[in-house]
């Protein structure tokens, strides 16, 4: 497969994957796998770690939109080991996208400014999130079981960055998802 400097990627989409620094070879691979020689008309690249217990978890999120398409590109490191990573690419049909949803939170909004966090959630219906909790009746002396009652949500994707964390990234998100969600209305 190509290397970085071989690639087929627009150079600031390219650029943005090897800043990550997290597997840049596998990422742009995987993202030009997913495209399948489609045209790049926009991007978002998320690098995030997390900490489970003394573990550091690294991951990426590449999403891609071309013409009729979203590609969602995963790369996950390998559970206990470095050496070990699992990449992952989903294609979306634009039609098949029934929301996209962009949330910011604003420390200053009467001057919209202030940004401290952005969140754009996608659904196509490939997922859905099932709450559930015991059900219950309104007499405090009723013993008997009414079973369980719940909240199934659309759970695609939803992708959480802030200054802080992300830098200018997090701005580059609301454009993203300003311009996905015009691109699907």
């Amino acid at each position: 497969m190509t290397r970085p400097d071989q690639s087929q990627l627009p150079a600031d989409l390219a650029a943005e994957i090897a800043q990550s620094g997290f597997y840049p070879n596998l990422v742009a691979e995987s993202v030009e796998l997913g495209l399948g020689g489609r045209e790049v008309l926009d991007h978002l690249v998320q690098h995030e770690a997390t900490f489970a217990g003394r573990e550091l978890h690294r991951h990426i999120t590449v999403l891609v939109r071309t013409a009729t398409q979203l590609l969602l590109v995963h790369i996950d490191e390998g559970e206990g080991t470095r050496e070990e990573a699992l990449a992952t690419t989903e294609v979306v049909a634009l039609r098949a996208i029934d929301s996209v949803v962009l949330t910011r939170s604003l420390t200053d909004p009467e001057n919209l400014t202030g940004l401290n966090e952005a969140w754009l959630s996608i659904v196509w219906g490939a997922a859905r999130r099932v709450d559930l909790g015991p059900a219950a009746c309104e007499d405090p002396s009723c013993e008997a079981d009414h079973g369980y009652t719940g909240v199934i949500q659309p759970d695609d994707i939803t992708v959480r960055m802030s200054p802080q964390a992300d830098g200018d990234n997090a701005r580059k998100l609301i454009g993203f998802g300003l311009r996905l969600q015009g691109a699907i209305g």
